[in-house]
């Protein structure tokens, strides 16, 4: 049976290398979690009794859902490297060391100079100024370029003038856009369906480098092992992990 390979436009063993380095890249939160770095923020038994009642789970799912919150606040960085460095392969684009995330040289000599956020709702409004502000400047030196804050989750499939309050004022330029990342993948391939490409490919060749043992997966954890140490009871060896010193306890 052949290989299922569906990228026009990064050579299969390209990608199967950029797959792996980000997968290299999650590294610490693929260690296995004890009870003293689950524990080293300090887990809060009251905020976990609340979600155990309120969100109909038992200990075990809360404790669960709290091992892969702290595993998935660490992995934000593997993503953004996943997103921003899968340029560095296609033609006429660059990933600089500072500055912006991407830089794409066009046919007609100019650039298209990139911002890159995974998520439309991640900038707060002093961040979003900035970032405006910083292309407004890359604007003026060069008129004919063109600078585009590249959304990978954003609300819609879209290439639009980026509207941005700055100083209380609403303003926008033609040449400063808001593009989905759908639309840029089309921009800089020609291909209007080059990011489903990459999304329809990326479980398979994940799953083709962890059945090849190329990536390691998540280490089996200890935290119940030592909690049931504490305590049979999960729910009060988790109170006993905060207030074990304190009144009553």
């Amino acid at each position: 049976m052949a290989e299922i390979y569906n990228i026009d436009f990064i050579k299969q063993d390209v990608f199967e290398k950029h797959v792996a380095k980000t997968i290299a890249s999650y590294n610490e939160t693929l260690k296995s979690i004890n009870l003293s770095k689950f524990n080293s923020n300090l887990i809060d038994p009251i905020k976990l009794t609340f979600d155990k009642a309120l969100f109909k789970k038992s200990i075990e799912e809360i404790i669960e859902l709290e091992i892969h919150r702290q595993r998935d606040k660490s992995n934000t960085n593997a993503i953004g490297y996943f997103h921003q460095y899968m340029f560095k392969y296609i033609p006429n684009c660059e990933v600089p060391i500072h500055g912006f995330d991407i830089i794409v040289s066009q046919k007609d000599g100019t650039k298209i100079y990139v911002e890159m956020k995974n998520k439309h709702n991640t900038m707060n409004s002093s961040s979003a100024q900035k970032t405006y502000i910083g292309m407004q400047n890359q604007i003026l030196k060069n008129p004919n370029y063109m600078c585009f804050l590249v959304e990978t989750i954003a609300k819609r499939s879209q290439n639009i003038e980026w509207k941005c309050s700055v100083n209380n004022q609403s303003v926008s330029h033609e040449k400063i856009r808001r593009v989905s990342i759908d639309k840029f993948y089309e921009i800089v391939t020609g291909i209007s369906n080059a990011f489903y490409q990459i999304c329809k490919q990326l479980p398979i060749t994940i799953e083709k480098l962890i059945k090849a043992d190329v990536v390691e997966t998540v280490e089996k954890d200890t935290v119940f092992e030592e909690l049931k140490a504490k305590n049979p009871d999960l729910l009060k060896a988790i109170y006993l992990l905060a207030f074990e010193t304190y009144n009553g306890f």
